[in-house]
C-alpha cells in the first residue's frame, strides 16, 4: 500500500512539474511574441523611405515651376535628428484633397506611421471631398489645434492660396504633396513638394496602351480639368508617348473631368460619338472604373483602358484581364512617410530642396502583385491574388 502511495505521490509530483514546465513554456512563447511586436514597431535608422525601392529608376518629373527632382530616398533621419524632434513634442495635421480610395489611405498610414515614429502627435485628419470651400473650412478646423505642421494636397491651387497663407503666416510649416497653392514660393510660403514621377507614369500608361493596340487604333483621353501639376505632367507623357512611339494609333478624343464622378458620364459621351473607339486613358484610377462602367453600358468589352494609380478594383482588372490592361502605379505609402520626413527636416531646420520625387513603377498583370505590396507595404487582397493565378 505504501508503495502504492508513493508511487502515486511520483506521478502527480512529475505530472505537476510538467504542468509548470508547460506554463513557462507557454509564457515565453508569449513573451517572444510581445517581442516581435516591439521589434516590428522598432525604428532603424536611418529613418527613410523603403529602402527595397529602385533607386537607378531615372525621374522624369519636374516641379510645379520646373524645379529639377530631388529623389525622396536622400530624405534620412538619424537616431539623433529623431531624438531631437521627440522633445519638441511637435502636432501636425493632414488636409486630404479626398480621401476615399486606396491610394489617400495609403499615403494618410505612410504619413502617420512616420509622424508616429518621430513622436509628432496628429491632431486631425481632414478629407476635402474634392470640394475647394470644404478644404478651406478644415483648415481653419485645423488652425483651432495650433499644429506645427500642415501636410496637404490642396484641392484647387487658386481658390485654396488664402486658406494656406494665413497658416503660413501663423508659422505653421506647411509639405505640400502633388500640389502647390498659386503664387506660394518654396522655402518661403512653404516647406517643399513630395510627389511621384507621374511624367513617369504618364509614359508607362502610353507604352501600355501602345503595346496592347499593337501600335494602330483610335483612343481618347480623360484628363483632369483643374489645374494639378501632376496630373497635367500624366496627360502630356500620355500624348507624347503616343504620338513619338505609335504614330498610327491617333487620339480622337478629349473629355475633362472636375471630380472622379464625372468620368463615367465623359467616357459615355466619348464612346457614343466615336463607336469604333479602341481605348481611353483615364488620368487616375477612380475616373478609369468610371470609364470601366460606360465601356460595359456600351457594350465594348474590348475597350483598353490604362491609367495611373494601383487602386483595388484596377488591380484587379489587371490580375484577371479585365479591360484595364495595366498602369503607371503611385508607391503612395512612401509618399506620405517622404512628406513625414520633409516636415521632420524642416522643424530642424534642415536644408531643403524644393521638390522631392518617389520612383513610379510600370504595372502589369506579370508584376501587379509585386508592385501592390512595394506601394502599400502589404500583401494585394486575396481576391486579387487569386485573380492573378
Amino acid at each position: 500500500m505504501k508503495k502504492l502511495t508513493s508511487l502515486i505521490l511520483t506521478i502527480l509530483l512529475i505530472s505537476s512539474l510538467a504542468l509548470m514546465g508547460c506554463g513557462k513554456q507557454s509564457s515565453t512563447a508569449s513573451g517572444e511574441q510581445n517581442e516581435g511586436k516591439v521589434a516590428s514597431a522598432k525604428v532603424t535608422y536611418p529613418l527613410t523611405i523603403n529602402p527595397e525601392i529602385p533607386s537607378d529608376q531615372k525621374i522624369l518629373s519636374t516641379g510645379p515651376n520646373g524645379e529639377t527632382a530631388t529623389p525622396a530616398a536622400t530624405l534620412q533621419l538619424s537616431e539623433e535628428d529623431v531624438k531631437k524632434i521627440k522633445e519638441g513634442k511637435f502636432k501636425a495635421a493632414i488636409s486630404m484633397h479626398y480621401a476615399g480610395n486606396d491610394f489617400s489611405t495609403a499615403i494618410i498610414n505612410g504619413v502617420k506611421d512616420t509622424f508616429e515614429k518621430m513622436g509628432i502627435k496628429v491632431v486631425a485628419v481632414t478629407d476635402a471631398q474634392f470640394k475647394p470651400e470644404k478644404q478651406i473650412s478644415d483648415i481653419e478646423t485645423i488652425m483651432a489645434k495650433k499644429p506645427d505642421v500642415i501636410v496637404s494636397l490642396p484641392v484647387d491651387p487658386v481658390a485654396t492660396a488664402p486658406a494656406f497663407k494665413k497658416a503660413a503666416e501663423a508659422g505653421v510649416k506647411l509639405v505640400f504633396m502633388d500640389n502647390v497653392p498659386k503664387g506660394f514660393k518654396a522655402g518661403k510660403d512653404y516647406v517643399s513638394v513630395v510627389s511621384s514621377d507621374n511624367y513617369g507614369n504618364g509614359i508607362f500608361a502610353g507604352e501600355i496602351m501602345g503595346e496592347e493596340l499593337k501600335g494602330k487604333g483610335k483612343i481618347g483621353v480623360i484628363f483632369h480639368d483643374v489645374n494639378f501639376f501632376v496630373n497635367n505632367q500624366r496627360k502630356e507623357a500620355f500624348e507624347k508617348t503616343i504620338k513619338e512611339k505609335y504614330p498610327n494609333i491617333n487620339i480622337v478624343a478629349h473629355g475633362g473631368i472636375i471630380t472622379p464622378n464625372d468620368a463615367e458620364k465623359v467616357a459615355s459621351g466619348m464612346l457614343t460619338k466615336h463607336k469604333d473607339l479602341d481605348g481611353i486613358f483615364a488620368i487616375w484610377d477612380v475616373p478609369a472604373e468610371g470609364t470601366l462602367a460606360a465601356a460595359r453600358t456600351a457594350g465594348k468589352n474590348d475597350l483598353v483602358i490604362t491609367t495611373v494609380d494601383l487602386g483595388t478594383n484596377v488591380a484587379l482588372q489587371i490580375a484577371s484581364g479585365g479591360n484595364v490592361k495595366g498602369l503607371g502605379a503611385q508607391l503612395p505609402y512612401e509618399n506620405g512617410a517622404a512628406q513625414a520626413l520633409v516636415a521632420g527636416y524642416s522643424l530642424l531646420g534642415k536644408q531643403l530642396d524644393p521638390y522631392y520625387v518617389v520612383p513610379s513603377m510600370k504595372v502589369t498583370k506579370e508584376n501587379v502583385l509585386k508592385v501592390w505590396k512595394m506601394a502599400y507595404r502589404q500583401d494585394a487582397p486575396e481576391v486579387i491574388q487569386k485573380a492573378a493565378k
